[in-house]
């Protein structure tokens, strides 16, 4: 299977980036992984709702056209379909078994997804009705990604 990870921003500290390699080294046993980190739009100072719904537009139609064609999309949303790991293991499972090799999870940036990039989705995923980092979810998203391969291969993993 190859996975995609779709994200708006690039992570500065060392901290974050420690962790994604660590576990993209983790899912190099189960999968192609590749991070694919858009830039962000500049916000103004002082910005109107009108400035922000034009930044969501900016990084939205970045992230469309990073989407390559046949893929499965599934964007990280507030307000989408919330799994426990167990589920999310069976979502990645049967995405293979119907041939869907192709996946890309979607992280927007700090005012979320554009309307554009939400109607590509073909999974709206939602780890929580809390809003997190947009870098701290990249670890949490691959994390979970991992643990779900260890589910499907039967794989002691700590819970």
């Amino acid at each position: 299977m190859n996975i995609q990870i779709i994200c708006i921003g690039k992570l500065k500290e060392k901290y974050w980036t420690d962790a994604i390699a660590e576990y993209s080294k983790r899912l190099s046993r189960y999968c192609t992984l590749e991070i694919i980190e858009l830039k962000e739009a500049r916000l103004p100072d002082k910005a109107s709702p009108a400035d922000e719904e034009n930044v969501k537009l900016e990084e939205g139609r970045s992230i469309l056209k990073a989407i390559k064609d046949g893929t499965y999309v599934i964007t990280l949303e507030i307000l989408g379909k919330q799994l426990t790991s167990p589920e999310l293991a069976d979502k990645i499972q049967t995405l293979s078994i119907e041939g869907k090799s192709n996946v890309a999870f979607i992280i927007g940036g700090s005012l979320g997804l554009s309307a554009e990039v939400s109607r590509r989705a073909d999974y709206k995923l939602s780890f929580s009705k809390m809003t997190f980092p947009h870098q701290m979810m990249r670890v949490i998203l691959l994390e979970q990604i991992y643990r779900g391969f260890k589910i499907i291969k039967n794989e002691a993993y700590h819970k």
